[in-house]
């Protein structure tokens, strides 16, 4: 009695949008969104390019998908900082400011995948745009939450001048000597916060 050949199982299909979506985001991070084209994403992650069209529509929706997939990343980070730190803000600020400054330092980093595609995509309507835009809203939006624990007078105004120190510090790092971004970052919204307490 012969035996049937054993046929290896399809790759499931989050598997392959996985994969592409994986392959896409580490070269658009490295190369910049428009320098990479569909073609390149195909032949780097294995796929045919038909499979990539049905899991992402177009370029844009893949772009869109990057960018979600970093916002996870980032905001999962975030989260845990600010459950270690509830009944703490200045804390949670300072916890916060660590790894941010930890991230600005390394030598792959290249920028906040938010604003670089943002920088790409003047288009108000794009939806890489938008979801770059709703990144910076929720920084904005979650660092007023830390203000008004802050009991400082105008927590909405700290919010904006803490969002700017942070996405100053995201398009800065070629100029931080190694390991000085935190102490920066710490020191700058220190005197922020005390300024606003006066």
């Amino acid at each position: 009695m012969t035996k049937s050949p054993v046929i290896a199982p399809a790759p499931a299909v989050n598997d392959v949008r996985d994969r592409i979506l994986e392959t896409a985001s580490e070269l658009f991070y490295r190369r910049g969104v428009r320098a990479v084209g569909v073609d390149l994403v195909v032949e780097k992650s294995g796929v045919a390019k038909t499979s990539l069209y049905r899991h992402f529509g177009t370029k844009d929706d893949l772009i869109a998908a990057f960018l979600k997939r970093e916002d996870l990343d980032f905001w999962s980070t975030w989260d845990r900082v600010t459950e270690q730190h509830a009944d703490d803000a200045g804390a949670e600020l300072d916890a916060h400011f660590e790894w941010i400054g930890e991230r600005v330092g390394r030598d792959n980093y290249r920028g906040c995948p938010q604003i670089n595609t943002a920088a790409e995509f003047p288009e108000a309507g794009h939806p890489a745009r938008k979801v770059a835009e709703a990144h910076m809203r929720e920084m904005r939006r979650r660092l007023e939450t830390i203000a008004g624990r802050l009991a400082v007078a105008a927590p909405d105004r700290l919010a904006g001048q803490l969002a700017v120190l942070i996405n100053g510090a995201f398009v800065s790092m070629q100029v931080f000597e190694p390991g000085e971004a935190t102490a920066l970052l710490r020191d700058a919204a220190h005197a922020l916060i005390a300024a606003s307490r006066g």
